[in-house]
């Protein structure tokens, strides 16, 4: 009999990268499969699993969880910064992308969701007023019992009245950095589509990188 790799026998991919199911002589296995644009797949059995660094461990845990967007954001993102220009931010809303230079070197990009209908991110030429790195918002979240368990989720502390023995709890809006009253860039949840009450959602990896980077007084643009 012919000694044969391992034949791929499903899976999904994206961004370039590659999670299935690999079959071999031995059987059927689980394998996690590395496909990177132009060379040929990386398996890895799955009882080596156990040998291989934390880094690429909690690296496989993401592309499960998280898909491989995830993984590829958590590794750019902790790149070394090589250069040294005074940082800016350049926000995208048709592209849905923030892009974090400095000087004239681009050193990071994410993609985003901005404002959703209704609530529109402002557009315009801006500087990083405020950072916080565990904010929450002061107007939309959540009604919860004493227990902080969520009674009503989804208000707007503004208009909503609380339920008995209900307090407000504000949305959670790490890595916040504010560049005008009430609007900033944070980690938050990406559906694909602008969403948010006009703040600047970015995944978890980007939203700390840029929010490490930035300084107040960080020159922040805007732009349709």
């Amino acid at each position: 009999m012919t000694n044969q790799g391992p034949v791929l026998i499903g899976g999904f991919q994206s961004g370039g990268f590659q999670v299935a199911t690999a079959e071999g002589q031995s059987g059927l296995q689980l394998r996690i499969v590395c496909v990177v644009e132009g060379s040929p797949p990386i398996f890895f059995p799955t009882r080596m699993l156990n040998r291989i660094s934390r880094i690429c461990a909690l690296g496989a845990v993401l592309v499960a969880l998280g898909g491989c967007d995830t993984m590829s954001e958590m590794f750019t993102a902790n790149m070394p910064d090589t250069h040294s220009g005074r940082p800016s931010i350049v926000v995208s809303l048709r592209a849905q992308e923030a892009y974090l230079y400095r000087g004239r070197h681009l050193v990071a990009s994410s993609r985003i969701s901005s404002g959703k209908e209704g609530h529109r991110t402002p557009i315009g030429h801006f500087r990083v007023i405020r950072k916080d790195e565990g904010h929450r918002s002061s107007v939309y979240g959540a009604f919860c019992d004493s227990s902080n368990r969520i009674v009503k989720p989804d208000v707007d502390s503004r208009r909503d009245r609380p339920p008995p023995h209900t307090h407000f709890v504000g949305a959670s809006m790490p890595y916040f950095l504010e560049f005008s009253p009430g609007y900033g860039l944070h980690q938050g949840y990406l559906p694909g589509e602008p969403a948010s009450h006009g703040c600047i959602r970015m995944p978890y990896w980007k939203a700390r990188q840029f929010f490490q980077i930035a300084r107040i007084g960080t020159p922040v643009i805007v732009k349709s």
